[in-house]
């Protein structure tokens, strides 16, 4: 049977590039905190008004993938990823000329975030449906060339405010990535899934439509766990230097160095956990990096804190956060098929969003780190659970079905050996 139609023409190396081009292009939206204090200084507004802005961003982006699929379906991949790009260009470029905070969240915020929801969505999926066989490998390879952009254009950006102020770094920053996603967008091809393969079990996996899938009870499974797993690591990112000066005593430059490493073992997550997952399997890898999230998070709750205690925490759930973003495009594709994939794994990406916001607001009805901290670790010793006994809706049907075989199978012969006239057969 056969995964996708792949012309002989093609040469997939040159996806593969132009996915990882176009990725880098969109990973360098998480710069966005270089940004806050040099509008602050420019404009007088508040602070956190300001790094608003890219609550906005991450918002439109989760919502985005929503409709990534259906766009996809009528422009196709390499219109609608070129289109992105220009959208995504054009909202920097025009960040440039603000004098608003509420036009900055319409072209950063609205504007940004969904054009570089749409292109990452519909690339990332697309490469996994070239490569059936290696689905954690290429969402490694995607996932990880989004946060390589993020941390090489921290850089990139931080020398463009120094050296040119913040406005004329938008412009410039919008020109590069506008010309980075449309020249990748161009190498890309639209792979073609005609049928799902079996899984390594044998079992047969079915192409479910979003409206299949909500159907399911692994849907709602799915979600809670990559709520769970995108709450930890995004919570973590946006106060990483405050926990550092307020829970274990450091001063802000040595406690600032823990953004640096946040962004070091958040890429080395998606590289390695993505490979990792096509061979030991894909839940046991989130199993594993959720039993780490919630040691990691109990250290911070209950441990007298030192230097190297905060970073190991830290470093930990960093790394099985972008590990977990990375798998999660395949299970998604094993539990529910390849055809319809960006549209099923845009649904259950809206935990990104969601945990998002939900950190920050048990933050402030909680009041306080740790009290946040003993939430998440409760999620994450739920979501365990349920990683560790959740079944793919084919493979519950198969077990189902020869339980009932099993169960028919042995009331028949039960039934031989009480019928008299079976006796001495």
């Amino acid at each position: 049977m056969k995964n996708a139609e792949v012309s002989p023409k093609v040469n997939r190396l040159w996806i593969v590039i132009g996915t990882i081009i176009v990725q880098m292009g969109l990973g360098t939206i998480y710069t966005w905190s270089l940004f806050n204090q040099p509008l602050v200084s420019k404009f007088g507004w508040e602070l956190g008004s300001t790094a608003m802005t890219f609550s906005i961003t991450s918002f439109a982006l989760a919502f985005a993938t929503l409709f990534s699929g259906k766009l996809q379906d009528k422009f196709g991949i390499r219109k609608l990823i070129a289109a992105s790009g220009i959208g995504l260009g054009v909202g920097l470029m025009l960040s440039s000329q603000v004098s608003s905070l509420g036009l900055l969240y319409l072209v950063a915020g609205v504007l940004v975030g969904y054009a570089d929801g749409t292109a990452y969505m519909t690339s990332l999926s697309n490469l996994i449906k070239w490569f059936p066989k290696h689905k954690g490998l290429m969402s490694g390879v995607s996932v990880g060339a989004y946060g390589t952009g993020s941390l090489i254009f921290k850089y990139i950006n931080g020398a463009m405010i120094e050296s040119r102020g913040v406005s004329q770094a938008f412009l410039i920053w919008g020109i590069i990535v506008l010309a980075m996603v449309v020249f990748g967008s161009l190498l890309i091809r639209e792979a073609v899934v005609t049928a799902t393969p079996a899984s390594a079990s044998g079992v047969q996996v079915k192409d479910y439509t979003v409206k299949e899938m909500l159907k399911t009870k692994q849907a709602y499974m799915l979600f809670v766990i990559f709520f769970t797993a995108c709450m930890s690591g995004l919570y973590l990112i946006g106060i990483v230097k405050d926990i550092g000066v307020q829970l274990a005593g450091l001063d802000v430059a040595t406690a600032a160095n823990a953004v640096a490493m946040i962004a070091i073992f958040n890429t080395a997550g998606r590289l390695i956990l993505g490979p990792l997952s096509d061979k030991v399997g894909r839940l046991r890898v989130v199993s594993g990096a959720l039993l780490v999230t919630f040691a990691a998070v109990m250290v911070l709750s209950f441990a007298t804190l030192t230097y190297p205690l905060f970073f190991a925490s830290v470093a930990a759930i960093a790394f099985c956060f972008g590990g977990n973003i990375t798998v999660f495009p395949a299970i998604v594709s094993d539990f529910f098929g390849l055809k319809n994939q960006g549209k099923n794994y845009g649904v259950i990406y809206q935990g990104f969003g969601l945990g998002a916001l939900s950190a920050s607001f048990i933050a402030a009805l909680l009041g306080g780190f740790k009290p946040t901290f003993l939430v998440i670790g409760a999620l994450c010793a739920i979501s365990l659970l349920i990683a560790l006994t959740i079944k793919s809706p084919g493979a519950a049907a198969v077990q189902a079905q020869a339980s009932a075989s099993k169960e028919a199978a042995g009331k028949d012969d039960r039934k031989m050996r009480l019928n008299p006239q079976t006796k001495g057969i």
